[in-house]
């Protein structure tokens, strides 16, 4: 596609993926941009606008194939294709990466996770086994990984970010509350799940809607 697609559609398109799978599971062939609202709170026009950039999708009357749109969906956001992640650290937040079930049904898996403690490597999480931070460019390289999950203390998120780069990898989430930095031919997710909490508690406890 020749022109650049908006950031607030790219942000929406995983809600819209998620609520229709969500909606096949529970056998739904068709569905109107008006339900899709419904369940989303996203503004009926403002859904038909974003899947307009990409095609004519909907009947009118009847709405949008369930199967379609989702096709059409994954392969924009390049969910159609296999990917593969790894994760760096294997404490309580790293194992429930490694452990969660909704990777797959989006294209994602899980195929290594790394750790500098001794007494974790070696050990398995679920189907993984953890292996030691020094395999780390040799194991990403060998399997082909193009995505790392940093889930280790803050004071060693930067260095795991630069092996990450350095063995390949061309998207960084980061779960530590430091900001890091990758070269700009590297996509780079800075998310503090403190700062998210924080976000929805102003709103939660309606300090959002007061006056300052």
């Amino acid at each position: 596609m020749s022109k650049k697609i908006p950031e607030g559609v790219i942000e929406r398109l995983p809600v819209y993926l998620n609520c229709l799978m969500e909606l096949k599971q529970d056998g739904c062939v068709t569905v109107s941009s008006k339900r899709l609202g419904e369940f989303t709170e996203i503004n009926p026009a403002e859904i038909r606008r974003d899947l307009a950039r990409f095609g004519t999708f909907g009947k009118k009357g009847v709405g949008y194939n369930t199967d379609i749109l989702i096709l059409k969906i994954k392969h924009i956001l390049g969910s159609d294709e296999h990917h593969r992640i790894a994760v760096v650290g294997a404490g309580n937040l790293g194992s429930a990466i490694v452990g969660y079930d909704g990777f797959a049904i989006h294209g994602f898996s899980v195929s290594a996770v790394f750790d500098n403690d001794a007494t974790k490597t070696g050990k398995k999480i679920g189907k993984l086994e953890v292996s030691d931070i020094k395999s780390l460019k040799k194991i990403i390289k060998e399997k082909n990984i193009t995505i790392g999950v940093i889930a280790v203390p803050a004071a060693e998120a930067q260095n795991i970010a630069n092996l990450l780069v350095e063995a390949g990898v061309k998207i960084v989430l980061n779960y530590t509350p430091v900001i890091v930095t990758v070269p700009d031919a590297v996509k780079v997710h800075n998310t503090n799940p403190v700062k998210e909490l924080l976000y929805t508690l102003y709103y939660l406890s309606g300090a959002g809607n007061k006056e300052t």
